[in-house]
């Protein structure tokens, strides 16, 4: 894993955007995919739960996006998520692109096409650094959870899976 000079197009307008807003860690390429939160960690070096995975979902209501930065380990609990937004329905491929402007496993956290409505999981904020993607299943780039916060306007929440036989799976 190393900063890249070449980054793919949108990776390279999330590099942009992350120089315009005075962020000051790169985009990294990842020798192989990042699609999956255990992928992404394994290309790191770091632990599955350092990765801020990002979902979406449609709200019903009005049709907007609804994106969950949540913990690598962690399960989303679309029930969680609903109580707070809404009723939600499934975010298909060509919803998450038009929406955000991404591909299912390289959506960034900020910069999306349309408005989204943001929640972070709270268990991100255990951590001193976090990894998002960076717009390509193969770029991310680190950042603190109060940074993630700030560049996305959104709260933090409780929306793990949670029951009595311990942790959720990653």
């Amino acid at each position: 894993m190393k900063p890249e000079t070449r980054l793919p197009e949108s990776a390279q307008r999330v590099a942009d955007m992350l120089r315009r807003i005075g962020h000051g860690q790169p985009v990294v390429l990842l020798p192989a995919s990042g699609r999956t939160s255990a992928e992404a960690a394994a290309g790191l070096g770091c632990r599955v739960d350092e990765i801020a995975k990002s979902i979406i979902f449609r709200r019903l209501a009005d049709d907007m996006a609804v994106m969950v930065v949540a913990s690598g380990a962690n399960r989303v609990d679309e029930g969680k998520v609903a109580a707070l937004v809404g009723p939600l329905g499934k975010a298909d491929a060509s919803f998450v692109r038009a929406h955000t402007g991404y591909a299912i496993g390289g959506v960034c956290p900020i910069g999306h096409l349309r408005e989204t409505l943001v929640l972070v999981d709270e268990d991100l904020l255990g951590f001193a650094r976090i990894w998002a993607a960076a717009g390509h299943p193969h770029a991310v780039f680190a950042l603190s959870p109060q940074e993630l916060l700030a560049m996305t306007g959104a709260q933090a929440v409780d929306v793990a899976c949670r029951d009595a036989l311990g942790p959720p799976p990653a």
